[in-house]
């Protein structure tokens, strides 16, 4: 399992959740971290998910 990293923004920049969670690959992760943002109402916030090695797997501004 490797460690991924959720982040959501306010509109000025203001961090408003940052949150790490496991996965087994990059696909997971993906699904993973679109989930999570549906849950806590973030996926038209502006986000981004990171891998451990720093590759870009979600983002929207």
């Amino acid at each position: 399992m490797k460690t991924y990293k959720l982040t959501v923004f306010e509109q000025d920049g203001e961090k408003i959740m940052e949150e790490s969670f496991q996965a087994e690959n990059d696909d997971s992760a993906k699904e993973i971290g679109g989930r999570l943002l549906d849950e806590k109402g973030y996926h038209d916030k502006t986000h981004r998910c990171t891998s451990p090695a720093g590759k870009l797997l979600l983002f929207h501004s």
